[in-house]
């Protein structure tokens, strides 16, 4: 029995579909039909014979299989996303000015260095690990080539990758009493987590006093894990020292951020494309 070949084509348009949600917002990032796209998965579906997706509101859902699908589809498409730049990017040279928050800073940024490097080996890396907002006026003013950052996702720059869900963190031995004012760790007062767990706390009437202020993310772990307070951030790169939960302690919920990835409006450059597109591609598989 000869099996058929999968088409390339499809299989990046069923991860471009899955990752942004449905067929309708793949058609539009690729430049197609919904109904040229619905075609494409038919098809693929009649290739693999079986069922892939079924219907979850308004959302874009997988089988059992079609999540089995999904992640060869990944598999394959960097193999050949891998051999293409190889061929492409050996020889080419230049510099790449590239900007991380600091939450990404430990699990993103390791495995989109090591994919990009292999593949143009020549090129120059300038990194900037920093605070949100000081990315985005470095990629405005042409500091940086692309950042990847958290909020600002009003701005002609970013892309949005996705939703940061956002926890209440502690130290495992921290318990928090009901008859005493509520230990906070924070970074310093212009930080958007810090507000937005501060407005949060004062809509739900929780009184509060703040325990320890740290300028880096470091600090800030470092003053959790020692048990002086509770912070908030997102639940992705914690120290295994800590605990995370959308409602710790029966805090209330505070929400999400935008993840975006901001990219200087006359950057061009074939190679800034393809490091945008590894780092959005790790960041939805960090989130999703």
């Amino acid at each position: 029995m000869i099996l058929p070949n999968l088409d390339l084509d499809t299989l990046r348009t069923l991860v471009v579909a899955y990752d942004l949600g449905g067929f309708g917002q793949a058609a539009e990032r690729l430049g197609r039909t919904p109904s040229a796209i619905s075609l494409q998965m038919k098809r693929l579906q009649q290739e693999v014979g079986a069922t892939l997706f079924y219907k979850s509101g308004r959302n874009l859902a997988l089988t059992e299989v079609g999540e089995l699908v999904l992640g060869y589809a990944r598999r394959i498409l960097e193999l050949n996303d891998e051999l293409l730049d190889k061929i492409r990017g050996a020889s080419l040279k230049g510099q790449v000015k590239l900007g991380f928050t600091q939450d990404f800073a430990e699990t993103v940024l390791p495995q989109a260095l090591s994919r990009f490097i292999k593949c143009y080996p020549l090129i120059q890396i300038e990194l900037r690990i920093d605070g949100n907002a000081a990315l985005v006026n470095a990629v405005e003013n042409g500091q940086l080539d692309l950042a990847l950052t958290i909020g600002h996702a009003e701005l002609k720059t970013a892309y949005h990758l996705g939703e940061l869900q956002l926890v209440w963190i502690a130290g495992q031995e921290f318990s928090a009493h009901k008859d005493q004012l509520l230990p906070i760790v924070a970074l310093g007062p212009q930080c958007m987590f810090r507000k937005r767990m501060l407005n949060v706390l004062e809509q739900a009437n929780t009184s509060w006093r703040m325990a320890a202020v740290s300028p880096s993310l470091a600090g800030l772990w470092a003053a959790a894990i020692a048990g002086l307070g509770v912070t908030m951030r997102g639940n992705i790169g914690l120290p295994n020292q800590l605990v995370a939960d959308e409602r710790l302690f029966n805090l209330p919920t505070l929400g999400a951020f935008p993840i975006t990835l901001h990219r200087r409006i006359d950057e061009k450059s074939e190679i800034v494309g393809r490091l945008t597109e590894i780092i959005s591609e790790l960041v939805k598989q960090v989130i999703n």
